[in-house]
């Protein structure tokens, strides 16, 4: 077993141990969601002020509108009754380090990790890679705020969306933590 596998049974047997929230509803008790991005560095639960059972959080890299992001937040409405939504992305995102090509080139290398310097991405793994990511598009980021506006918009116009959900743009602070409002995405995912 190894010594992450062991400290996370461990943690979550101190949590088992004084859980009480098996009588928890299954819709948000607060009636929102949130898509943000998968950075360990952000904790929805606390900088939103979330208890367990408060809201959907819907997390991936850069916290994008893809498609299973948006199948995710018509879910949390259609059947779990949520009426607000926040698009939240954050500064200094690991998705502003790279475009779909270099994503695609160290995928072909080699499927060893790669590590970041000041001249970019570098592989250093053996091959073999694989081109099966040129067939993915990665939503990298290459301006926050508006990658946050095309988020919302695109939320926004999807046809299972009802236009009544106001969907708020954000962008979170890594180092204050602060969330700050992107007026053009609040603009563009104003309930109508």
């Amino acid at each position: 077993m190894s010594q992450i596998l062991r400290e996370v049974l461990d943690a979550n047997g101190h949590y088992a141990d004084g859980f009480g929230k098996g009588d928890l509803p299954l819709p948000p008790a607060r009636g929102f969601a949130i898509l943000t991005c998968m950075d360990a560095r952000l904790d929805p639960a606390k900088y939103a002020g979330l208890a367990e059972g408060d809201a959907h959080v819907i997390r991936n890299a850069g916290g994008r509108a893809s498609d299973d992001a948006i199948r995710s937040l018509i879910i949390s409405y259609k059947l779990l009754g949520t009426r607000e939504w926040f698009v939240i992305h954050h500064t200094d995102c690991g998705m502003e380090t790279f475009t779909d090509d270099v994503m695609r080139g160290l995928l072909d290398s080699s499927l060893e990790t790669a590590t970041l310097d000041e001249g970019g991405w570098r592989d250093h793994g053996a091959g073999p890679g694989s081109t099966e990511g040129d067939y993915v598009d990665w939503l990298t980021i290459s301006d926050n705020a508006r990658s946050v506006v095309a988020d919302v918009t695109r939320i926004r116009r999807h046809p299972l969306v009802p236009g009544r959900i106001p969907i708020y743009g954000h962008i979170y602070d890594c180092e204050t933590g602060r969330l700050t409002e992107v007026p053009e995405a609040m603009a563009a995912g104003k309930a109508t």
